[in-house]
C-alpha cells in the first residue's frame, strides 16, 4: 500500500547552536552550481519552452544565467552565460512576435511579455549593449498606460503575475539593476493611486472585513505573494514618492498591512485566502510556500519594517521564519515558488534583517537537504523541473545567494 503524500519532510536537520561559527564552503557550492547549470542548459530547448515567461518558461532560465553572471567567482564564464541568456531571450522574442497578444496581456511581468522586456534590458545593461537596453526600456515604459485603466483585466488587474503589482515589481528591478529612472514619479503615483482606489472600491463592496483595501484574483481574495494582497501592498510601499505625496492613501495601505498582520496564525502562517480564515486547513494540509503562506508574505512585513520601523513587523518575520524551519522542507521540489529553495530564501532574508548567523545556518541546511538521497528519491518532480520558479534554475539562484548572503534576493523580490 503506497504511503500517503505529505506536503513536507519532517525537519530532522541540526539547528544552530548559539555562538556556533557558520562556514559556507565556496568550493563545494560552486561545484554544485556549475553542475546544475550544465544540466539545465543541456536541457534547452527540448525541456523548457517559451510558454510560462519568467515563471516556468525559458525566460526564467535566461534570468538565472544573467543573475549568476554577476557573481565574481564565476567571472570566467560571464560572457558564455550572458550569450546563452541572450540567445534564449532572442528565441522567446521571436516566438512572441508571432503571437497576437492584447495590450492588457503586455503588462504581465512574471508570466508574459513585460518580463521579457525586463530580461532584455538587464541583458543589454550587462552586455553594454545600449540599443538592446533602450529598446526594451521603451517597450516596458509603453505598458504603463494600460496599468492606468481601472479594470484592464477581467481576472483582477492588481496582482503580481499579470497585473499592476507585477508591473511595479519590474520597474523596481529595472531601476535597481540598471540605475535608470524607468517611470517618472507622477506616473508611479498614478499607478499606485489606481491600485489603492481599486482595493478600496472592492473592500467597500465586500462587507464583513475591516481591511481598508482588498483585492481578488479570479474572484478569490488571496493573501499570498503569488496572487494576493501581500505582494500588492509590498509593491505599493516600495514606491516612496507615492507614500510621501498621498498621506491618506499611505495610511490605508499601512492599515491594510496591519489588518493582514492580525491574521497571522499562532504558528506563524497565514491562510491562503480570506475564505479559509474562518475554516482553516488541518496542520498537515496547510501551505508553507512562497506563493501561498508565510514564506511569501514575510517579504511584505520585511519591507514594512524597513519603511515604518515598527518592531511588530520584524517579529512577524521571525515567526514566519520559525514556521518555515519547522515545515518548509517541501516535497513539491527544489524551486522557489513552492519548493525548498524558495523557503531557504526566508532564512537569507532574515539574515539580512537581523545579522543573526542562525538564519545563515538554516539556509545552508535547507540547501544541503536538496542534495540528500531522501529528497532526490522521495520528492516530486515539478512539471517544469528546470525553471526559475518551480525547478533547478531557482535552486541555482538560491545557492549563489547562499555564497553572497549580504545581498541575497529572492528573484525580483529584494526589499532592501
Amino acid at each position: 500500500m503506497p504511503k500517503p503524500r505529505t506536503r513536507f519532510f519532517p525537519n530532522k536537520l541540526k539547528d544552530y547552536s548559539p555562538g556556533q561559527d557558520v562556514e559556507i564552503s565556496k568550493e563545494k557550492w560552486l561545484e554544485q552550481i556549475i553542475a546544475l547549470v550544465k544540466v539545465i542548459t543541456e536541457s534547452l530547448p527540448s525541456s523548457v519552452t517559451s510558454d510560462g515567461g519568467l515563471y516556468v518558461g525559458s525566460a526564467g532560465v535566461a534570468y538565472m544565467l544573467y543573475y549568476i553572471s554577476n557573481y565574481d567567482p564565476l567571472h570566467d564564464n560571464k560572457v558564455l552565460y550572458l550569450q546563452m541568456a541572450k540567445s534564449i531571450y532572442e528565441r522567446d522574442m521571436g516566438f512572441r512576435a508571432k503571437e497576437h497578444s492584447s495590450k492588457a496581456d503586455e503588462v504581465s511581468f512574471i508570466l508574459g511579455p513585460a518580463g521579457l522586456y525586463v530580461l532584455g534590458a538587464l541583458l543589454g545593461k550587462a552586455m553594454k549593449n545600449d540599443a538592446l537596453l533602450q529598446e526594451n526600456i521603451l517597450k516596458y515604459q509603453a505598458c504603463a498606460k494600460e496599468c492606468l485603466k481601472p479594470k484592464f483585466l477581467s481576472c483582477g488587474s492588481d496582482e503580481l503575475f499579470v497585473g499592476r503589482a507585477g508591473y511595479l515589481c519590474g520597474v523596481h528591478n529595472l531601476e535597481k539593476k540598471t540605475g535608470i529612472k524607468i517611470l517618472d514619479d507622477a506616473t508611479i503615483n498614478d499607478i499606485c493611486s489606481t491600485m489603492v482606489k481599486s482595493g478600496k472600491d472592492f473592500a467597500q463592496r465586500h462587507h464583513g472585513t475591516k481591511a481598508p483595501l482588498l483585492y481578488a484574483y479570479y474572484d478569490t481574495i488571496y493573501f499570498g505573494a503569488a496572487h494576493g494582497i501581500s505582494s500588492i501592498l509590498q509593491m505599493i510601499i516600495s514606491c516612496p514618492s507615492f507614500l510621501q505625496a498621498n498621506k491618506q492613501a499611505a495610511q490605508d495601505v499601512q492599515n491594510s498591512v496591519n489588518w493582514l498582520l492580525d491574521l497571522q496564525q499562532r504558528n506563524g502562517n497565514f491562510a491562503p485566502a480570506l475564505d479559509e480564515v474562518s475554516n482553516p486547513r488541518s496542520e498537515k494540509d496547510e501551505l508553507v510556500h512562497w506563493c501561498h503562506g508565510a514564506p511569501g508574505i514575510v517579504y511584505l512585513f520585511a519591507k514594512a519594517y524597513n519603511v515604518w520601523k515598527d518592531e511588530r513587523y520584524l517579529q512577524a518575520c521571525i515567526k514566519c521564519g520559525e514556521l518555515t524551519w519547522q515545515k518548509g522542507l517541501l516535497t513539491k521540489g527544489p524551486g522557489t515558488c513552492h519548493g525548498i529553495a524558495g523557503n531557504g530564501y526566508v532564512f537569507l532574508l532574515l539574515y539580512r534583517l537581523t545579522n543573526d548567523k542562525k538564519y545563515l545556518h538554516r539556509a545552508q541546511q535547507f540547501a544541503n537537504f536538496i542534495f540528500t538521497d531522501q529528497f532526490q528519491t522521495e520528492a516530486r518532480t515539478p512539471d517544469s523541473p528546470y525553471s526559475l520558479y518551480e525547478g533547478l534554475a531557482g535552486t541555482v539562484c538560491f545557492l549563489i545567494d547562499l555564497l553572497q548572503p549580504e545581498k541575497a534576493e529572492f528573484p525580483f523580490f529584494d526589499v532592501f
